[in-house]
């Protein structure tokens, strides 16, 4: 993964899917985290294919984190604190080929896009996009009637949404049209400053990471 993706992404990694208030609930732990994994990567003892396996065991739980029983954020929040937050947590699962290093991909730009749902200069470039195309291919029904606030942050929860649901190709192509569009059309913009700039490039690196064999389904 490119450093500037990861070092550009802000506020939480994983937050609540929109529109979710729902706590954790206890009951049995559906999504596989194995504590004897987790004890032995606090610890230091797990062998390579030890960890491979316990990071595509978070990678596979990460898109519940919203709703996650108490059991399973019992064992994913000390792991996150070993590494030292949700960032780092990013970077290691990025070490894992296959599915952990795609979902830690995959999140990194829907990072981005809750960072930038409210930019004006962003929405500004989409709405003069969308004056020219309103829904461009792969976007029809993801994407908001208006461009607003809502539009790049809805994009974003649909894209966990698919994870959730285990579709993860659909996940990857939505991440990948998302990416590009928001790209294409900040580079459209006549004579862009260089914060504007600087997200038409951060979009370009983050699609070549989710684009690269070893990140696809």
């Amino acid at each position: 993964m490119h450093d500037k993706p990861l070092l550009k992404s802000a506020g939480e990694l994983l937050r609540r899917r929109h529109g979710s208030s729902h706590a954790p609930v206890a009951e049995p732990d559906r999504f596989g985290l194995d504590s004897p994994l987790v004890g032995g990567f606090l610890s230091g003892t797990l062998t390579p294919d030890e960890e491979a396996r316990l990071a595509d065991e978070v990678a596979q739980l990460l898109p519940h984190h919203w709703d996650l029983p108490n059991k399973s954020v019992e064992r994913l929040t000390p792991l996150i604190d070993h590494l030292g937050g949700q960032k780092e947590l990013m970077v290691w699962l990025d070490r894992h080929p296959g599915r952990p290093r795609r979902v830690a991909r995959i999140y990194v730009l829907m990072g981005n896009l809750d960072r930038y749902s409210d930019d004006a200069a962003v929405l500004d470039a989409l709405r003069r996009a969308r004056a020219r195309t309103p829904f461009p291919e792969g976007l029809r029904g993801h994407l908001t009637p208006a461009t607003t606030d809502a539009t790049l942050a809805g994009l974003s929860s649909g894209i966990e949404g698919l994870l959730s649901e285990g579709r993860e190709g659909d996940a990857t192509a939505l991440a990948l049209t998302t990416a590009d569009w928001v790209r294409g059309a900040v580079r459209d913009v006549g004579n862009p400053d260089a914060e504007l700039h600087e997200v038409g490039e951060l979009m370009d690196h983050l699609y070549q990471d989710i684009s690269e064999p070893d990140a696809r389904p």
